[in-house]
């Protein structure tokens, strides 16, 4: 199965319509559920990507004591992302911007789950809450455009979606072992190195405690570059994606509201 990719899809309505109502609770889904208060989004989680926590442990941001500390202390009065703050684990910037990461992350497979039998979110949970709190509230129109702009960058990489959920095979000698400049960036090259013929792109996401969405991203691009096997395409003759062709530049950025973050989270996207 394939991801399906954002545009002009039912997945997005019911979510639309609770932003339209200003509603307070989690809409859940088979790939994870997005949580909302008075029509914002301020959280969402996926099994499929990395949490909060995992970004910031695998970093070294945090020692695992000290998330299991802010999710014990302020979890149960949905208080943990303002716990590391007031506790100087963290400050607020360095939250709010491993959060936003985190829920654009998880909110792109929670709307166009990665197995295209599972169904789009429906269930809502009148007035529930997450327990990390609320960190900065991301407007439905916002996160329904940075969804497109992110279906639109996976598509213009390698616009065969059939490598997101294969086992990454790296093409042995593809990269010159020492050659400076030569190969992938740096990201890129961790993703090549994760790599085990095993692991899929989300499975390498987690174990580097990275953004999902940025190796789906590194891993198209290393497709396209010739670095990684393709698998087979699901459907149709002769429509694998061995066929090289040149591939359309990328499309500018939408313009955001919340421009400083979103400057930096494109930023790191692009290592």
């Amino acid at each position: 199965m394939t991801a399906a990719t954002p545009g002009t899809d039912p997945a997005s309505s019911p979510l639309a319509r609770l932003a339209a109502e200003g509603a307070t609770g989690a809409l859940h889904g088979h790939a994870g559920a997005l949580y909302l208060a008075d029509g914002a989004v301020v959280h969402a989680e996926s099994p499929v990507v990395p949490d909060v926590g995992r970004r910031l442990t695998a970093g070294g941001r945090l020692s695992a004591e000290a998330w299991e500390e802010a999710v014990a202390e302020g979890g149960p009065d949905y208080r943990a992302g303002r716990f590391l703050v007031e506790h100087g684990r963290l400050s607020r910037g360095e939250l709010e911007l491993c959060h936003l990461s985190a829920l654009f992350d998880a909110a792109y497979f929670v709307l166009f789950p990665p197995d295209s039998s599972q169904r789009a979110p429906e269930r809502f949970l009148k007035e529930a809450r997450h327990w990390l709190g609320p960190v900065r509230p991301v407007p439905v129109p916002l996160l329904q455009r940075e969804l497109r702009r992110r279906g639109d960058l996976l598509r213009r990489a390698w616009p065969w979606p059939e490598v997101d959920t294969a086992p990454v095979v790296p093409v042995p000698g593809a990269v010159p072992a020492g050659a400076p400049g030569a190969g992938p960036t740096c990201g890129r090259r961790a993703v090549l190195q994760a790599a085990d013929g095993v692991r899929t792109p989300v499975q390498i996401a987690r174990a580097l405690g990275r953004s999902a969405f940025t190796t789906l991203l590194d891993v198209r691009r290393l497709a396209a570059a010739g670095l990684v096997r393709t698998p087979p395409p699901d459907t149709g003759p002769g429509a694998g994606p061995q066929a090289r062709r040149p591939l359309p530049a990328p499309a500018p950025a939408a313009t955001v509201e919340v421009s400083l973050l979103y400057r930096i989270r494109d930023a790191l996207e692009a290592l």
